[in-house]
């Protein structure tokens, strides 16, 4: 019997359905396109149970199978898109608070250059 982490045994619900719909989503996939379980799991390299597991979203299924899964479906781009620090929104409001307080605290203004007068000659 295996040990069950500390930290796949308190997921945030949130992230226990989406795993539960990548997973529904990924045995569709295999389903589309008419593979038996015994040959995409053999095609990803798993066991038939673990093949399971992973349809069925399980978080103890390393991110390695999900990745080589979509991968198979001509996904694999969307892998790296996931963290993307671009579109990363609770960094991005961060960031925007930070440049709020460090305006409201008194910092130095950035002076406006006044325009330069011509000289005629």
């Amino acid at each position: 019997m295996s040990k069950i982490s500390v930290s796949l045994s308190s997921l945030p619900q949130e992230a226990v359905r989406a795993l539960e719909k990548l997973g529904a989503d990924l045995a569709v996939a295999r389903l589309r396109r008419k593979e038996s379980l015994r040959s995409w799991a053999q095609r990803i390299g798993v066991s038939v149970p673990t093949l399971m597991k992973m349809e069925r979203g399980d978080p103890g299924v390393s991110a390695g199978i999900y990745a080589t899964a979509l991968w198979m479906m001509g996904r694999a781009g969307a892998v790296a898109e996931l963290a993307n620090p671009e579109t990363d929104r609770g960094a991005l409001e961060a960031d925007v608070r930070e440049a709020v307080s460090f305006r409201s605290t008194g910092a130095p203004k950035p002076r406006r250059r006044r325009p330069s007068r011509l000289v005629k000659s």
